[in-house]
This record gives C-alpha cells, sequence and structure tokens, in this order.
C-alpha cells in the first residue's frame, strides 16, 4: 500500500471535457457555461466522476457532478457501463427511499457530445472515509473520531442498508435482475463467473478465484432467501457525511436484485479489506469498527431479517472483490505500471484472507 503506484482513473483531460461540456450545456439550459472542471482525487476505476460548476445567470443549480461511462480504450474495470441503467437507478431510490440520494438532472444517453454516455447530478457537500490511504489507517478524519461519533456512523450507515432493502419494491426495480436461469442468487453468481471469464480472456487465470467459485457450490445455501433491491458496492467509503451522518448515496452501477446478505456480505467483507491490510503493514486499524456480528445484529434489529449463510456470503463478498482486484492489477499491467509474477494469483492483493475463506480458516 506505501509503496505500489497508485492506478491511473482516467485518461480524459479535463480542460477537454470542460469545453465539451459547456457546448453540451448550452443545448439544455442556453447561456450556461461549465467551469472548475475537475477530476476527484478519489475517483474510482469504473464510472468516471467530474466535477464542475454552471456558470449561469440565472441558474437552477451551481455545483453538479458528471458520471462518465468508462473510457473504452483505457482497459476498462467493468466491460458494460450502463449510464441509462445508473441515472434510472438512482430515480428510483430517490422516489421509493427515504435514502439521501443526488438529484439526477440530465441524461445523455448519445455518446457524442463527451466521447460516452453521462448523466449530471447535484453534488452534495461532506466528507467521505477514504480508500487511499484507507480510513482505517492513521491520519484521517475517521480514524481520528471518538468511538462513540464512529458507532454513530456505523449504526447510521447499516440503517441506509436496512431501509433500501425494505423500501424499494421489487415491481419497480425488475428492470435491475439479471439474466439467466435459476433464483437470483444463482443468476448473480452466473454473472460473476461471466464476468471473471472476460477479465481473464487472453491471460493467465487465477487458481484461487477458481478454488473460492468451487467452494461457494459446496456452501451453496439451502434457502437463498426472497431477493430484494441490492445496492451493489455498499460500504461507506460511497457515501458523502456531513459530520457522522449520511446525507448522499453514491455508486449504483452494481444494483441488481438479490438475497439481502449479498449486500450484507459485502459491506462487513469490504471493512475486513481495508482492516486486514492495515493490520499487515503493522498499524491496528479500527478493529472494533464494523464487526461483522455487530453488523449482522443491528441489521437484524432493524430489518426483523436475521442474516444467514454468512460464510457464504462473506466469501462471495471476497472472491467478487478479488476478480475487480485482478482486472485492476491486469489493467496496471497493461499500463507498464506492474509487472506479472510468476504466480497470478499475488496479483490479488487480498489472496492471503481470501485463501484462508476457501479453507475456512478466516473466521476462527
Amino acid at each position: 500500500m506505501a509503496t505500489a503506484p497508485r492506478p491511473r482513473t482516467s485518461t480524459r483531460d479535463p480542460q477537454e471535457i470542460g469545453r465539451r461540456l459547456t457546448a453540451w450545456l448550452d443545448t439544455r439550459l442556453p447561456g450556461a457555461k461549465a467551469t472548475g472542471v475537475t477530476v476527484p482525487a478519489s475517483n474510482g476505476m469504473s464510472s468516471e466522476t467530474l466535477l464542475f460548476d454552471i456558470e449561469h445567470p440565472e441558474p437552477p443549480f451551481t455545483a453538479c457532478a458528471l458520471r462518465l461511462a468508462a473510457d473504452p480504450g483505457a482497459y476498462t474495470v467493468f466491460p458494460v457501463y450502463d449510464l441509462p441503467r445508473q441515472y434510472r437507478t438512482m430515480r428510483l431510490v430517490a422516489e421509493h427511499s427515504d435514502l439521501p440520494v443526488p438529484k439526477v438532472r440530465w441524461l445523455e444517453e448519445d455518446p457524442g457530445p463527451l466521447g460516452a454516455p453521462f448523466f449530471v447530478m447535484e453534488r452534495v457537500e461532506g466528507r467521505v472515509p477514504p480508500d487511499v490511504m484507507p480510513y482505517t489507517y492513521e491520519g484521517n478524519w475517521l480514524h481520528a473520531a471518538s468511538d462513540a461519533e464512529r458507532e454513530h456512523l456505523e449504526a447510521v450507515s447499516v440503517g441506509l442498508l436496512a431501509r433500501l432493502h425494505d423500501q424499494v419494491p421489487l415491481a419497480e426495480a425488475e428492470f435491475l435482475a439479471l439474466p439467466g436461469e435459476g433464483d437470483t442468487l444463482r443468476r448473480h453468481v452466473t454473472a460473476q463467473r461471466a464476468y471473471y471469464d472476460w477479465v481473464v480472456a487472453g491471460v493467465a487465470r487465477s487458481p484461487l478465484i477458481e478454488a473460492a467459485f468451487d467452494r461457494l457450490e459446496e456452501r451453496w445455501p439451502r434457502d437463498p432467501g426472497p431477493p430484494v433491491f441490492n445496492w451493489g458496492d455498499a460500504r461507506i467509503g460511497n457515501v458523502i457525511y456531513d459530520g457522522f451522518d449520511p446525507v448522499a448515496v453514491l455508486d449504483w452501477e452494481m444494483a441488481a436484485l438479490a438475497p439481502r446478505e449479498v449486500d450484507l456480505g459485502w459491506t462487513v467483507y469490504l471493512h475486513r479489506f481495508f482492516q486486514d491490510l492495515t493490520v499487515a503493514f503493522g498499524q491496528p486499524g479500527l478493529p472494533e469498527f464494523f464487526r461483522r456480528d455487530r453488523v449482522e445484529a443491528r441489521y437484524g434489529q432493524l430489518t426483523g431479517h436475521t442474516p444467514r449463510d454468512m460464510d457464504f456470503h462473506t466469501l462471495y463478498a471476497a472472491l467478487r472483490h478479488a476478480i475487480v482486484m485482478l482486472r485492476i492489477a491486469y489493467r496496471q499491467v497493461h499500463f507498464g505500471e506492474v509487472a506479472v509474477p510468476a504466480d497470478p494469483d499475488t496479483l490479488i492483493l487480498h489472496h492471503g484472507s481470501l485463501r484462508a475463506m476457501v479453507q475456512g480458516s478466516y473466521w476462527d
């Protein structure tokens, strides 16, 4: 973490984007100009986020964020970037739940104006638990908070997931159903297998990831449970907080229909991913924060649903994350940032914890 180069997140020029965005804005809000176009330091490596302001005599809003499909020439992390689906998802959540979702303003499906489809939403001010360096490391606002403040943030963040699952009606979310046969869990895992096959096309496969898929089949839940609307990337790094209260829930590109535990397992494991890395680099991290037993208990209290088969679902979360990490590593190889090691499994940052999960020793 301390020495590896941060993977590049964009190949686009913000100044060029600003010029093209101004031309496009004039078709939606005549006389408007896009100013201060920047790529935030926290920008992810899937869809890109750009921040800008609207300069106009009488704007309905000024501070904006633009979500832009990844540049197909930049060795993308995912094979498909469906911006209309994300736009529709955010509108659905805003309409049918009380979660704080940024208001989406415009959707542009034509790739002509900026080179890829995009949508514009209002920008929400606040602070986000950092990914680099992770919030479990010393030196950031969440690590420096008191135990009581972190406990409050944990409680309200688990509450976001509980309310999302309980409030958004399935009938309105059918467009998020994944293709394939079987129940929604089977379809979800099938989609991940297809994603893995895409990631390793033409490069070395990962024996560890394939062993994890085999382990999933051995531990498959007898009753996966009914589906709910899943956020998909359910973690605090995708929430903007005012103080320690959420004011915006972000990043809906992985939304799908699936059992509750798919989201919950992702929430639990993504924190453990950061915690494990922090401990490996000699810091204590935040061992009492987002503990699995406490998260599961709180979710059960809020929803009346006792989480089940969580060993399966945390393994599945670690497996899903491993596929993304492998793609990001091969992306770094593509850009000449790292070399391919003899063992491709070591390209996966958390290969040790994933192996322990496959062996059944991680939660011991």
